[in-house]
């Protein structure tokens, strides 16, 4: 009698609806992985699933897919990078191509130029001068790139922009 559109308000779910067409690409992507016998992709893969699934249960209002493979991608980099500095290539080298696998399920990255715009109306906007107002440009600029960009390139271009 009672269907999920009983069970969950609208906003609850189309986000749940949007988390599940993702999840269902990737465990698409998945399975054809383990038919080509591609396990590299096959681990890196199900940790993306693993990843969004755990942050689905965790949030009430739809977590944000981007944010979580954002955060997946920069710890394989990180962790290429702490591996090449102990001399470790090999495993650097699968850590750079897990952080390539997550970086294809994320949205299109914004050009240098729609970041130098975005970065400039929050300066204008919140009356910024000097390098003390980072915290403030920040605040309005990071919900504006949402996973389009990433928080140490926004970071480096307001520096940037205020100190010039």
């Amino acid at each position: 009698m009672w269907g999920a559109a009983h069970r969950f308000p609208s906003a609850q779910r189309r986000a749940y609806t949007r988390h599940v067409s993702l999840l269902d690409r990737i465990k698409a992507d998945t399975a054809a992985a383990l038919k080509a016998g591609d396990r590299e992709r096959v681990q890196a893969l199900r940790l993306i699933t693993s990843e969004l699934q755990k942050s689905i249960k965790e949030s009430r209002d739809g977590a944000d897919e981007a944010a979580v493979l954002q955060r997946e991608r920069k710890r394989r980099l990180e962790a290429a990078d702490a591996y090449a500095e102990a001399g470790r290539e090999d495993l650097a080298a699968g850590e750079r191509r897990e952080a390539e696998i997550i970086a294809a399920y994320l949205p299109e990255q914004l050009s240098d130029e729609e970041l130098h715009a975005i970065v400039g109306d929050a300066i204008a906007e919140s009356g910024a001068s000097s390098a003390r107002d980072m915290g403030q440009v920040m605040s309005l600029v990071m919900p504006r790139v949402k996973g389009r960009a990433d928080g140490r390139r926004v970071s480096e271009l307001v520096k940037e922009k205020l100190t010039a």
